[in-house]
This record gives C-alpha cells, structure tokens and sequence, in this order.
C-alpha cells in the first residue's frame, strides 16, 4: 500500500484549540491516516498529511478552510 504525504502552510492558527480544528478536519478525508502540526505563533504553521489515497488540493484547502484557517500562498 502506498502513501502520500504532504506538507502545507497553514496561516492564522495560534493555539492547541487550532490544531484540534485542523487535525479534525483533515483526518476527516478519505484515507488520511495521520495529521501532525507544527504550530507556529504569529507566523505560517507546517501541517503533514498522511494518505493511503490521493489527495486533491481543492479537499485540503477546503477541510483547512472548514477548520476557519486559509493555507499559506506558497513561495516562488
């Protein structure tokens, strides 16, 4: 079984209520087996989503978006 994982930044999130949100949300897709947050203060926060399916960017934006935060724009 194969697995995808991805990073995303994640802006707005300040606290262990806006993980829980996140996290909640994420691992309500479809095949998502785990979520991890590094929560940064005032800044962009890095979640990690593990998948046995693939994931498209329009559920996670929205499941991010669900939770009450919006991805960061990426660089470059």
């Amino acid at each position: 079984m194969s697995t995808q994982t991805i990073t995303i930044g994640v802006q707005g999130m300040t606290c262990g209520h806006c993980v829980r949100s996140v996290d909640e949300e994420l691992r309500a897709l479809p095949g998502v087996t785990d979520v991890k947050v590094d929560l940064v203060t005032g800044a962009t926060s890095h979640v990690t989503v593990t998948s046995t399916e693939q994931l498209s960017d329009e559920a996670i934006a929205e499941a991010i978006d669900e939770a009450g935060y919006t991805i960061a724009p990426t660089e470059g």
